[in-house]
C-alpha cells in the first residue's frame, strides 16, 4: 500500500520548500510529502489523488495566498478528504482568521511562521495529529473487488472460487449500494459501460463483467498450463490425500504436478473450524491447513494447475495420461487419483433452483457477514454440519440444525456435541427434514417435516447449508477403472478379487492403493473401504507414495 500524504500548499517558494524540508526529515518514512505553490492546483491534485484511493493524512495551507486563501482551500479540500488533518499556516495578524476557521473548517490547529526550531514548535502538534489520524485511518482495500447481489448463483460462485483459492477480494453487495459509497459507484460504472454484473473489478481497474473461473485463474496468476507434458507423478486431486502425496512424492525427488478442478483443500478445505487434527490442538480452519499444505508442496517443487478438470484416463505402454478438460494431456509414469468427495445434493422442490441464491451446500464460508442478524439452517447431522454450526452461530442471530437422525452421537464426534449444547443461539431439531425451498429470486422459507407425525411447518429464513453426505467424484473414471456401486474406486485384494472385468495383468499383486490398471493408484476418500477422515487422508496419500516408489522400481 502506498504511504499516506502529508500535504503542504503556500504560494512563497522559500517557506514552501523549508515545510517540504522538515515534513520530508521527520516523516518520509511513514509519509509521502506533496506540495503546491496554490489552492487551485491543490484542489486538482486532491481531486486526482482521490480518484486514485490515495489516503491523506495533513493538510497544511497557508492563510495568505493569492486567489484561494488558505480557509477557503480547507474548506473545498474538507469534501474530498474529510478524515484528514487541516492545519493552517498563519502570520501574527491572521490569527482572528485562524480562530474563525476553528469552526468554519473544523481546523485541527494553526501554525504562526517561523516555527523554528521544528523540534518544539512544529513536530509536537503535527505528531499529536498525526497519532489521531492513524488511529482511525483504515487502509483502502487495493485488491479484488466482485460487485453483485447476495442472491445470484454467478456471484456466489466468484466467491467462493477466490475464497477457497485465498485470494484477497472485497465483496460489494449492489443492494447495498444506497448505504455504501463504493457499491455505488462501481454500479455507476457498471451502468455506464453496460457491463452485466456479477463484475470482478481487478487492482489495476480492469472491469471483468461476469467471468468464468478460468479467466480470473488467468489474470490472478493461478498457474493454468503445465511445464513439461510428462512426469514421474501425475496427482488429480488437492484434498487432504492428493497434497499429501504430492509434499512426499516431490520431497523424495519424483517430478510432480498436481492438479486441481477448483481450489486446494477439497472438502476438508471448505471446513469452518478442524479442531481434532494432530498437532494442533487450539485447531485451525480447512483453508489454514489447505494455505500450508500448498506452500509445503511449493516449496519442494510440485507444480498445481488449478482450476483444471480432469476428464479421462489411460494408459498407453508404461505410460499413464490424463486428459484435461481443455484438450491438455498430462503423461507420467505413474498416476494417484485423490479426487475426493462432493456434496449429494438434497432432492426436494425449489432447492435446485435456489442453489446460490439462499441455498448452499458445504459451509459456504463467504456468506457468513451475509446472515449477520439472521435466522440460518442446516440440513445434516455428521461433523461438518457440527463444525458449520458452531461458525455460523457467531454471525446469526439463530442457527438451526434439522437433523433426520435420533441422535448426533450417530454420526458426530462428542467434542462437536459438547460444543453445540453450550451455544445458546444453536437449537437442534430431531427427525426432521427438508421438503420444499420457497422463493422466486432467492430463498424465502423452507417446508420442514416432522418424520414422527408427518406434519409440515413453514419455515422462514434467507439461508440453508446443506451437508447430508457426499459422493465421489468418479464420474470421469467409468471407463477407465473399476468402480464399486456406490461409485468409489476398487483398490488392491479387491481387485485380485474380482470375479467380473478385465484380469490383473501382473504376475505380482496390486498394491493396497493400487486400481486394477497397474500404476493408477488411488488415495483419501476416493477409494472403496477408505475412512472419511482429514488425517487418513492424509496417511493415504503419503502411504501411497511408497507403493509408487515401488512399482516405478518394476517399471
Amino acid at each position: 500500500m502506498q504511504k499516506p500524504i502529508i500535504f503542504a500548499i503556500d504560494d512563497e517558494p522559500a517557506v514552501l520548500a523549508a515545510v517540504a524540508r522538515d515534513l520530508r526529515k521527520a516523516y518520509g518514512q511513514s509519509y509521502q510529502v506533496l506540495r503546491a505553490d496554490a489552492g487551485e492546483s491543490a484542489l486538482e491534485a486532491l481531486r486526482e489523488l482521490k480518484l486514485r484511493g490515495a489516503p491523506v493524512a495533513l493538510l497544511l495551507a497557508d492563510q495568505r495566498m493569492p486567489g484561494l486563501s488558505g480557509v477557503a482551500f480547507l474548506a473545498e479540500a474538507m469534501a474530498l478528504f474529510p478524515t484528514a488533518k487541516r492545519v493552517l499556516l498563519t502570520a501574527y495578524a491572521d490569527t482572528e482568521a485562524a480562530i474563525r476557521a476553528i469552526n468554519e473548517v473544523r481546523l485541527d490547529h494553526y501554525l504562526m511562521k517561523p516555527w523554528d526550531p521544528p523540534e518544539e514548535r512544529l513536530y509536537p502538534v503535527l505528531d499529536d495529529l498525526l497519532d489521531d489520524w492513524s488511529a482511525g485511518f483504515r487502509p483502502p482495500f487495493e485488491g479484488i473487488r466482485v460487485l453483485g447481489s447476495r442472491w445470484n448463483r454467478r456471484a456466489h460462485e466468484l466467491k467462493e472460487f477466490l475464497g477457497r483459492n485465498n485470494v484477497p477480494f472485497r465483496w460489494l453487495d449492489v443492494d447495498a449500494r444506497e448505504t455504501d459509497e463504493e457499491a455505488r459507484s462501481l454500479f455507476d460504472r457498471a451502468t455506464r459501460e453496460q457491463l452485466p454484473l456479477p463484475m470482478v473489478v481487478l487492482p489495476d481497474g480492469t472491469a471483468l463483467s461476469d467471468p468464468q473461473t478460468d479467466v480470473i485463474a488467468e489474470r490472478i496468476g493461478l498457474r493454468r498450463k503445465a511445464e513439461t507434458s510428462f512426469y514421474d507423478l501425475v496427482i488429480v486431486g488437492a484434498g487432504p490425500a492428493g497434497l499429501a502425496a504430492a509434499v512426499y512424492g516431490a520431497s523424495e525427488g519424483l517430478r510432480t504436478v498436481l492438479v486441481e478442478r477448483e481450489a486446494p483443500g477439497g472438502q476438508a478445505g471448505m471446513s469452518s473450524r478442524i479442531e481434532n487434527y494432530l498437532g494442533f490442538p487450539s485447531g485451525l480452519t480447512g483453508a489454514d491447513l489447505a494455505r500450508r499444505a500448498v506452500t509445503q508442496a511449493r516449496r519442494f517443487g510440485v507444480e498445481l494447475l488449478a482450476p483444471h478438470e480432469a476428464v479421462g484416463l489411460r494408459a498407453d505402454g508404461p505410460y499413464r495420461i490424463v486428459t484435461l478438460g481443455d484438450g491438455t494431456e498430462l503423461s507420467g509414469h505413474a498416476v494417484l487419483v485423490a479426487t475426493g468427495l462432493t456434496w449429494r445434493e438434497l432432492d426436494a422442490p425449489g432447492v435446485s433452483r435456489l442453489h446460490g441464491a439462499g441455498v448452499y451446500y458445504g459451509a459456504a464460508l463467504t456468506e457468513a457477514m451475509s446472515c449477520r442478524g439472521e435466522e440460518v439452517f442446516i440440513v445434516g447431522g455428521a461433523n461438518s454440519a457440527g463444525q458449520a454450526a458452531v461458525f455460523f452461530s457467531t454471525y446469526a442471530r439463530k442457527v438451526t440444525m434439522l437433523v433426520r437422525a435420533d441422535s448426533l452421537a450417530r454420526s458426530m464426534s462428542q467434542y462437536l456435541i459438547d460444543q453445540i449444547g453450550a451455544i445458546e443461539n444453536i437449537s437442534v431439531e430431531m427427525r426432521r427434514e427438508v421438503v420444499e425451498a420457497h422463493g422466486e429470486e432467492r430463498l424465502e422459507a423452507i417446508s420442514v417435516r416432522d418424520a414422527d407425525t408427518g406434519d409440515v411447518e413453514r419455515r422462514e429464513t434467507s439461508a440453508l447449508f446443506i451437508f447430508i453426505g457426499a459422493e465421489p467424484c468418479t464420474d470421469w473414471l467409468r471407463e477407465a477403472l473399476p468402480l464399486d456401486e456406490r461409485g468409489y474406486v476398487l483398490t488392491g485384494d479387491v481387485v485380485r478379487a474380482r470375479e467380473s472385468g478385465p484380469r490383473w495383468p501382473l504376475d505380482r499383486d496390486p498394491y493396497l492403493f493400487e486400481t486394477a490398471v497397474p500404476g493408477v493408484f488411488v488415495a483419501g476418500d476416493t477409494r472403496h473401504g477408505s475412512v472419511k477422515r482429514i488425517a487418513s487422508g492424509v496417511g493415504e496419500g503419503s502411504v501411497c507414495v511408497q507403493m509408487i516408489h515401488e512399482y516405478l522400481k518394476r517399471v
